[in-house]
């Protein structure tokens, strides 16, 4: 009796929030348990990096050769590219896919440029294939109109290939990338749009001095979450688009670390060693532009 009536004047005594922000988080403990099993705990594998691993043999003392992977990376060069310096686009998509009065035909438009996001980079090479392969149809084209006299291998060529790979990516992400900034759009106080437009401002004016200031704390937000996973830089589309005659220009990072241990069973503990530190920095990026962010707006995004 008495630790029932204990357990009773316990209960009572607990905060309302409390005991809300109890039952919150058994809601969601079940999906940090996923998050610590297929993040958290494959990270025990980075054992591999302080080692010259070579399957079946099992790591021991012997095998600990220290920070000599690392060493290797620092005095090799790994090419790395990414999308940044067009990251302003799907912002720009957005403002202007806001623009369309005819809200049908706005609502069509959001949809197929969506749609390309859900489907594969293996489907999306088809489709390069189809249309821009020996024998496509922008070949097959352009030779019935006589500007050419024999096929042009567009997907085979290194000229100007990081440019091609941005607007492949560009093609499935920005309708998808722009849902984010349609979403800060319609937040902007509607009074303040229609002052302007009563005080004569034309619709690239109330786009520029009004909606674009509006959305760029979003802009920037995103901008800095880009920098912090500037490593990772989409393996898969770079996988699929390449071959023989390009695969020594289109290597990014992720692409090299796959290519280099499927090469050789004895690579592992390099390939290991080179997604650690790149773990490492991606972490550290993000540490510094949270803090740059902090600094220059007020406020951080972690």
């Amino acid at each position: 009796m008495r630790s029932a009536a204990k357990t009773g004047s316990v209960n009572a005594r607990l905060d309302p929030k409390k005991k809300r922000s109890y039952q919150e988080f058994l809601y969601i403990l079940p999906f940090i348990l996923l998050v610590g099993i297929f993040s958290y705990f494959p990270l025990y594998g980075w054992i591999y990096a302080f080692h010259d691993y070579q399957p079946p043999k099992p790591i021991t003392a012997e095998t600990f050769v220290g920070l000599k992977w690392f060493y290797y990376i620092v005095s090799n060069t790994v090419r790395t590219a990414v999308s940044l310096f067009f990251s302003w686009f799907p912002m720009i998509f957005a403002v202007f896919l806001n623009e369309i009065k005819c809200r049908p035909y706005q609502k069509f438009v959001q949809t197929v440029t969506t749609l390309p996001n859900f489907i594969s980079w293996v489907l999306v090479f088809s489709i390069a294939f189809n249309v821009f392969g020996s024998n496509g149809a922008v070949n097959s084209v352009m030779m019935d109109a006589g500007l050419i006299d024999k096929p042009i291998s567009f997907l085979k060529s290194k000229d100007h290939l990081w440019f091609k790979m941005w607007l492949w990516l560009t093609w499935k992400n920005a309708g998808w990338a722009a849902i984010m900034y349609l979403a800060a759009i319609t937040g902007i106080d509607e009074q303040m749009i229609e002052a302007a437009r009563v005080d004569g401002a034309t619709r690239m004016q109330i786009i520029r001095h009004i909606i674009i200031p509006s959305i760029l704390p979003t802009y920037f937000v995103i901008v800095m979450l880009n920098i912090a996973s500037f490593l990772n830089n989409g393996m898969e589309q770079y996988y699929v688009f390449q071959n023989d005659f390009n695969r020594k220009y289109i290597e990014v990072l992720d692409l090299y670390v796959y290519n280099y241990a499927r090469s050789s069973i004895k690579n592992y503990p390099l390939s290991t060693a080179i997604s650690m530190l790149k773990s490492i920095v991606s972490v550290a990026l993000l540490a510094g532009t949270n803090a740059v962010s902090k600094l220059i707006r007020g406020e951080s995004f972690i």
